[in-house]
């Protein structure tokens, strides 16, 4: 069941990959959906035998074959609590995905191509989760990667997209690079690359400061594939894709890569906690950081981009506080309601026939009944209101926050404020804005595929998080932390409560009050006072402009690092490829050309010549021999 799980979403690959063109588009779409779907079903079955056997198997290990004898590398799997419930993320959303998918993409003549990625993705995922040693964890996590690069830039022929895709891949190859000096020095000090014996291995006190310098460099490839500060910047423009390809990049693969891969090597960061200090901080600066710049943006899809970037930050900020399987839990509900949010917007767009500028959008809900109740669902799930998903898991990372550092708590609070404004003004603009012009025309509700997607989506983003209701509200819920309870058999330790129990009431109320406040203003100021807010954007329009141009970061990149490598390769190639190199082997030729035309030049046909050059070559070989003998 395990390498079933793996294989097929592979074989769905490689029939559309390699027969796609020849296939009706309705047997192209049931492969890709199929395909998923029987990973989900095998993933499902392992996890109710786990359930049903407390006392058996916590883990599965599988060898297939021996890879690399030289370095100890095998092909191996590893199932055990922590990576089947990524599974059952990966496989369950993906699917939904997947079949959002059908009647999304079913008008593009490159729908082979297009179900071909999206399983190719998917497998790569589940082998970067199910990987029993750093070498196939990193195959996987480069697989990711390069279908990122393709899906990003499925439609190609616009230049913008293509570029996108360009970018994305690029700037992940900065966090890779560290991610595999990572790995030789892993190899050269432990001499394995096995996750299960990493994690027993006994680490002297001199191996602690390499220990740390291999943390901080997994952390920068984490950093890349996560979109943390400073390596943010591709996922943004990772939006010139598919609204699909969105949702499965931002929901439940790609982007949680790095939060699994800390959390997989847990026990290391727990020996470091230098590095665990840097993995928090990046984390709530990036949330601090990437949920300002979603405030004043106008594209639909760019304002839930940013959103990821922060709900990414949020989750480092758990696993660098010790609070693993809370950062696990955020990584669950986040796949819930982000997937939501993102079709949700998908079926906006789809509507408007492609436009995705909220500020053209407006009085949406009675024309688009459905997808204004999902929508509302994702926004509530997110900005942590009970009993949604995001409201047990946001709640469980600021509580844990307060006891490992107050300022922390408070720095995730103020994120959480900022997600509840930038989201309530995303979703108020769009269905309870101003009507626009293009509002008048006719417009759809999502076809039944997608709808019954959508709805599935909700469902999990309202009841999802009661796999993870916290201990202070059994009271109310009559039910335990199930999540906390089947992951902590993973996780040699976790951050402990050292607070009153009382006090995370009072932060829970608190917090809760916060964020209504929030939400109820946002909504009557972009709602009732349009004028009011354009007074403002007026007084403050430095900071207005600031916000939307997003710091100029990308402008501040181009500058430092695009601009000087352009100017220096343009350098490189007019003086040493072609001055240099080109210029060396282009003078040869010629050389050789004017040789070879002085040369013909005593072929000239003329009898005289010739027998002249052999008087003369007669004389010159009798006076060498007389020279000889003499």
């Amino acid at each position: 069941m395990l390498s079933a799980i793996l294989l097929f979403p592979l074989v769905g690959f490689l029939i559309n990959g390699l027969l796609g063109r020849r296939l009706p588009k309705i047997s192209i779409s049931s492969i890709g959906c199929t395909s998923v779907f029987l990973s989900f079903a095998s993933a499902f079955y392992l996890f109710i035998d786990f359930l049903q056997s407390p006392e058996g198997w916590r883990e599965i290990t599988i060898t297939l074959f021996q890879w690399i004898p030289l370095l100890g590398v095998d092909v191996s799997f590893k199932l055990d609590s922590l990576s089947l419930l990524l599974v059952l993320v990966i496989t369950g959303v993906s699917f939904l995905i997947h079949l959002y998918s059908v009647n999304y993409m079913e008008e593009d003549p490159s729908l082979a191509r297009y179900f071909s990625y999206l399983n190719l993705f998917t497998f790569a995922m589940l082998l970067l989760v199910l990987a029993n040693n750093l070498l196939l964890l990193f195959i996987g996590w480069e697989g990711v990667g390069l279908c990122s690069y393709l899906l990003i830039g499925f439609w190609f022929e616009d230049d913008e997209k293509a570029q996108a895709g360009k970018k994305a891949f690029l700037v992940n190859r900065i966090g890779d690079f560290a991610f595999l000096i990572a790995l030789f020095l892993i190899f050269t000090t432990f001499g394995t690359l096995n996750i299960s014996s990493l994690r027993v291995f006994e680490v002297s006190s001199n191996q602690l400061q390499t220990l740390t310098f291999i943390t901080l460099l997994l952390f920068i490839g984490a950093c890349g594939k996560s979109a943390q500060i400073p390596l943010y910047i591709w996922l943004p423009d990772a939006m010139a894709g598919p609204t699909p390809v969105s949702a499965l990049i931002h929901a439940a693969t790609m982007v949680t890569a790095g939060v699994y891969m800390i959390a997989r090597l847990h026990f290391w960061y727990l020996l470091t906690p230098f590095s665990m200090t840097v993995v928090a901080t990046v984390g709530i600066v990036t949330t601090l950081f990437s949920a300002s710049m979603a405030f004043f943006q106008n594209d639909i899809k760019k304002v839930l981009a940013y959103s990821t970037i922060s709900q990414l930050g949020t989750m480092f900020l758990a696993v660098g506080i010790g609070a693993f399987s809370a950062g696990i839990f955020h990584l669950v509900t986040h796949a819930f309601f982000k997937a939501l949010l993102f079709l949700a917007a998908g079926s906006v767009i789809h509507s408007l026939h492609g436009e995705q500028d909220i500020q053209k959008m407006g009085n949406l809900k009675s024309k688009l009944p459905l997808t204004h109740i999902v929508f509302l669902f994702g926004v509530l799930a997110i900005i942590g209101f009970p009993p949604f998903s995001g409201f047990f898991s946001k709640d469980e990372i600021l509580w844990l926050a307060f006891n490992k550092n107050a300022l922390f708590w408070i720095l995730g609070l103020l994120g959480a404020l900022m997600t509840t404004f930038y989201m309530v003004r995303l979703f108020t603009l769009v269905f309870y804005g101003h009507s626009q012009k293009q509002n008048k025309e006719h417009l759809h509700e999502a076809p039944p595929l997608m709808a019954l997607a959508l709805i599935l989506l909700a469902l999990l983003s309202l009841a999802g998080g009661f796999i993870g209701v916290p201990h202070s509200l059994y009271a109310f819920f009559k039910m335990d932390n199930f999540l906390e309870h089947f992951l902590n058999p993973v996780f040699i330790r976790q951050l402990e409560v050292t607070q009153e129990g009382f006090s995370e009431y009072g932060l829970m109320i608190l917090t809760l009050v916060l964020t209504l406040a929030t939400a109820i203003w946002t909504f009557l100021t972009f709602h009732k006072h349009q004028e009011w807010t354009e007074h403002l954007k007026i007084k403050f329009h430095k900071v207005h402009s600031f916000l939307v141009n997003k710091y100029y970061i990308d402008e501040l990149y181009t500058f430092l690092f695009v601009l000087p490598v352009k100017k220096g390769s343009e350098l490189l190639l007019r003086f040493l490829d072609k001055g240099t190199i080109d210029g060396s082997l282009h003078g040869l030729g010629k050389l050789t050309n004017l040789s070879g035309y002085r040369l013909s030049l005593l072929q000239n046909g003329n009898i005289q010549t010739y027998a002249l050059g052999l008087v003369i070559g007669a004389i010159g070989i009798l006076l060498y021999i007389w020279s000889y003998f003499v």
